[in-house]
Order: structure tokens, then C-alpha cells, then sequence
């Protein structure tokens, strides 16, 4: 049975560009780059190259990249050093919807004595503004606010909010990892101060990710031991990984245009069809302001595992939210910020495109999906016979 793909917020499949440019740096070119001979140290030229992809994609220096083993711990380098950076401080601000890497690290912190400002959201996924400039003060360490929802979607203004925080004198960090490549960002005009990337997002493995720091910015290493990244982030290099998420940036920014233009029509032909020929359905999230993949659709009076659970049976997969909180009976805590009514949100279901979906699984899944729904509904206690 084919595959039918639609899960690539949770993770993508690594290109295949991407894995031709791995190979050779698992049984060819296996040196360690810290090496002082030639075998190892050539690795060093790679790495530096990887760098400069990174950056051509961002619009950065490469020495204002340092490569990690994933999105969450660029996140929790970003917002601990941040602490360490200004400890007279005790504030830090966020959102109510961001990704666990984030929400879990500052309501750890919480315990031992910061004050976090979780700021909500009105019924689309929108960050209230209002409410996020009354919580910048003279108290506040960092604010970490995501650039893009994972689960719905929705974007946020960012360059609005890294103005404003960095009016304040505050050190602002941004989770981009749903971001990069499927909306264009010129880090040379936003005045973001640590930017978090995962490459298994982009079509680059697991297991490797990046933490922009802008020049200027204090760091204080989150990994401690040996001199790697400038003795910045400590721990021999993932080098395959790393050159994958070099190849990966890359491509992305080809294919930038391709993401925004045909991923999104598919996206909505399939959004646009599920809405007439499923009733009692919602898009959750900011329709006006949304990454080009993303479609976040609520069932009502169903259950959004059932539906999983059937789509699967004819090879589709989707999911109900973020991967991180997967098995979890509780519904969304994205969607429970946005107010979805209870009945809705156990029914929510997250279709995430990519630039390797063709239009025929569009049509597979138009056709399979409003059977499951129907047969669904026909089960449910919840509506009336």
C-alpha cells in the first residue's frame, strides 16, 4: 500500500539531494573535524560550507549559526542563557500556544522562582497584543515567542514583536522550526535575537538543528566540555547531519516559491473539499495569516483519533497535533487557548503538506475521508439519530 503523506509538520522525508550529500561522511570521510591530520580536519571545510548555506538561507553571517542536535535544544539554549545572561532579571514572557520544547522549560523555571507570562490568544490563534506590551518591563530576562504555530498554522507578526521587544532593551528568542523554508525570513532586517531551527522540518534528518544567535548577543553555552562551535556548543559534530541541513537549507530556498504556490493549492483544494462534503467541520486558526501546508480541521462530535486510525487503514497519514504530545488523552492545549468548544477540539485533525505531495493523494484522500466521517458519526452518542 502507498503511502500518503501529510504529516510533515511532525517531522518530513529527508531529500533525496540530502541524503546523496550525507553518504559519504559515514564510511568515506568519517575523520573527527577537531582532529589535527589532514583525514579529519578536511571535515572541518564541509562543516564551514554547511554554515554558509544556512546563513544564504536566513540572510545572517555564518558566524552567527551554531549547530545543535535539535529544535528543542536550541530552544532551551536560547531562553537559559538568556537567564544566565541578565540574572537580575526574573521575568520571561511567552505564549500560551507554543511548542512543549518551549512551554515545559519555563514552567520548570517557574518552580524555581521565575515569573512566566503566558500571553493567550484570541479565537483564531492570534497573539493579543494588548496584553503582550503590558508584559514588557524592566524585570523581563527574555521573551520567546514562536514564529509560526505548529499545530494550526498561524504566524505571528514577528517583526512587530521584535521591534517592540527589542525597543525594550529585552532579549528576544523566536522557535522558527515550522518556519524555515515555506516562508521567506531575512534575518538582516529583523532585530531577532536567537532564532531556533530543526532540520527533520525541512527535509534534513533527525537529529541536527540551529540556534541563530546575532552578533552582539551574550551566549552561555547550554553544552559545556569541548571547543566545537567556537566554544559555543560542546560535543563532536554530527557532521552527515550537519551537511544534510546545509543541502537541505539549500534547497529550500529554491523552492521557496514552489512551497507558497503549489503546496498551498493543494492545501486548500483539499481544506476547500473537506468543508462542503464534511458537515459540522471548522478550520481552526488564522486563515488570513498561515504557513502554505498547514490545514487544521475540527470534526465536531467525533473523535480526531478515530479518524487517525481509519485514514491509516488506507495509507493516509495525519495527525492530531503536535507529535511531541501525541497518546496524550487531553485535547490540544493550542486549542484549548483558542477557546475551540470541547466537542470540536477532541475531533481536531492537522494535514501538513509538502513539496514531495502530488495532487492525486489530494483526490485519494477527498474521496476516503467524508466515508470515515459519516460512518463516525453514525457511532457517536453525541449527535442526534
Amino acid at each position: 500500500m502507498d503511502v500518503i503523506y501529510f504529516d510533515n509538520n511532525a517531522t518530513t522525508k529527508v531529500a533525496d539531494e540530502v541524503a546523496e550529500a550525507m553518504q559519504p561522511f559515514f564510511c568515506g570521510l568519517y575523520g573527527n573535524p577537531s582532529s589535527m591530520h589532514t583525514f579529519g580536519g578536511q571535515v572541518g571545510h564541509d562543516i564551514k560550507k554547511a554554515r554558509e548555506q544556512v546563513a544564504n538561507l536566513l540572510s545572517c553571517d555564518p558566524s552567527e549559526i551554531i549547530f545543535t542536535s535539535c529544535g528543542t535544544e536550541s530552544d532551551n539554549t536560547a531562553i537559559r542563557s538568556a537567564l544566565a545572561a541578565c540574572p537580575d532579571r526574573r521575568k520571561i514572557v511567552t505564549s500560551r500556544v507554543e511548542h512543549p520544547a518551549v512551554l515545559t522549560t519555563c514552567r520548570e523555571l517557574e518552580i524555581h522562582g521565575y515569573n512566566i507570562v503566558e500571553i493567550p490568544v484570541d479565537g483564531t490563534g492570534r497573539l493579543e497584543m494588548d496584553q503582550f506590551e503590558d508584559a514588557l518591563d524592566d524585570d523581563t530576562a527574555v521573551v520567546t515567542i514562536m514564529y509560526a504555530n505548529n499545530e494550526t498554522g498561524t504566524v505571528f507578526p514577528i517583526e512587530k514583536i521584535a521591534q517592540m521587544v527589542s525597543d525594550k532593551g529585552i532579549i528576544f528568542h523566536t522557535d522558527a522550526v515550522q518556519v524555515i523554508g515555506k516562508i521567506p525570513l531575512d534575518l538582516s532586517k529583523i532585530p531577532i535575537d536567537m532564532l531556533s531551527i530543526s532540520g527533520h522540518k525541512l527535509h534534513a534528518p533527525k537529529g541536527v538543528g540551529v540556534l541563530y544567535v546575532r552578533k552582539g548577543t551574550r551566549l552561555l553555552p547550554f553544552m559545556q566540555g569541548g571547543h566545537q562551535e567556537s566554544g559555543r556548543r560542546a560535543g563532536t559534530e554530527n557532521v552527515p547531519g550537519i551537511v544534510g541541513l546545509g543541502k537541505a537549507c539549500e534547497l529550500a530556498g529554491q523552492n521557496i516559491e514552489e512551497e507558497n504556490n503549489q503546496v498551498k493549492q493543494l492545501r486548500d483544494k483539499l481544506e476547500n473539499a473537506i468543508l462542503k462534503t464534511c458537515p459540522e467541520c471548522i478550520v481552526n486558526g488564522d486563515i488570513e495569516n498561515r504557513l502554505p501546508n498547514t490545514s487544521n480541521i475540527s470534526f465536531k462530535y467525533i473523535e480526531g483519533e478515530a479518524i487517525l486510525l481509519m485514514l491509516d487503514k488506507f495509507g493516509i497519514c495525519a495527525s492530531s497535533g503536535s507529535a511531541c504530545t501525541s497518546g496524550s488523552l487531553e485535547p490540544s492545549h493550542v486549542l484549548r487557548a483558542m477557546g475551540v468548544p470541547f466537542t470540536a477540539a477532541h475531533g481536531s485533525i492537522r494535514f501538513s503538506l509538502s513539496r514531495y505531495n502530488i495532487e492525486k493523494e489530494v483526490d485519494i484522500t477527498i474521496e476516503k475521508l467524508p466515508e470515515i466521517v459519516n460512518r463516525l458519526r453514525e457511532l457517536s452518542p453525541f449527535v442526534k439519530k
